[in-house]
């Protein structure tokens, strides 16, 4: 298959997709419905005219026979008068009549039979665009029902998809913050044993000397304190006594 044809084939397919999308089932039977309802009154047009150009001949069909009447009547008043010559030609023109009125009897019954088939046609039609006109309205009903279906479908899984996004996202965070803890306990850890250095503390120059002033006042006025207690012959520290001791054993 050519590039041009496998085009013309895809740009086909993707018409008939837009088509599918664009088109509504329901539009499309009431189009249908709407038809069939047309041709049904063109049928029963045509059976009006046939009904009134029937009724036409059977009114032609009277007047010719009430003029074959008077003709023959006209006749029998010609011979009484013993004008045969007028009742012969009352007799003819009747004559005339009579064929015009086989003609109209044919075309009566020519007419009648049409009407009849029409009605029957009629019939036929009525009943089947009813029939179809049920079957539209149940199709419809079931398109319809199918269609809030999909719809109610479609709301489900976006609302899954998303809770399914949601449910990762939270998955995520939990890990997250499991992760966090976990090395807040370590840090935690490590400050604990010294070996990392608590960098909260204040790493002000001025501040570090001042505590190692107070720590140094702290270690002379406990070094003066010793002394004093030697000097006022105090309790001597268990160091000393120890080393006295020693010194007399031998």
């Amino acid at each position: 298959m050519g590039l041009s044809q496998r085009l013309s084939t895809l740009l086909r397919s993707k018409a008939n997709r837009a088509m599918d999308k664009a088109e509504d089932p329901r539009e499309t039977l009431d189009y249908a419905y709407t038809r069939q309802q047309e041709l049904l009154q063109q049928v029963r047009r045509g059976l009006t005219d046939v009904a009134a150009s029937r009724k036409r001949l059977e009114l032609q069909g009277e007047a010719l026979k009430q003029a074959a009447e008077r003709l023959e009547s006209q006749a029998k008043q010609a011979v009484a008068a013993g004008r045969e010559d007028l009742a012969r030609e009352a007799l003819t023109r009747r004559a005339g009549l009579q064929g015009q009125f086989d003609e109209l009897q044919r075309q009566h019954t020519q007419l009648s039979t049409e009407q009849a088939k029409l009605e029957d046609a009629s019939r036929r039609l009525q009943a089947k665009v009813e029939a179809f006109r049920v079957r539209k309205e149940t199709i419809k009903a079931t398109y319809t029902a199918a269609e809030a279906q999909t719809k109610i479908s479609e709301a489900v899984s976006g609302i899954s998809e998303e809770m399914g996004d949601v449910g990762l996202a939270m998955q995520r965070a939990e890990d997250r913050t499991q992760q966090m803890q976990a090395r807040a306990g370590a840090l935690d850890g490590l400050l604990e044993s010294g070996a990392l250095e608590d960098l909260t503390q204040s790493s002000d120059p001025i501040a570090a000397e001042l505590d190692r002033v107070a720590s140094t006042q702290g270690i002379d006025a406990e070094l003066a304190r010793i002394k004093g207690e030697i000097g006022t012959g105090g309790e001597t520290p268990q160091l000393e006594a120890a080393t006295t001791t020693s010194g007399e054993q031998s």
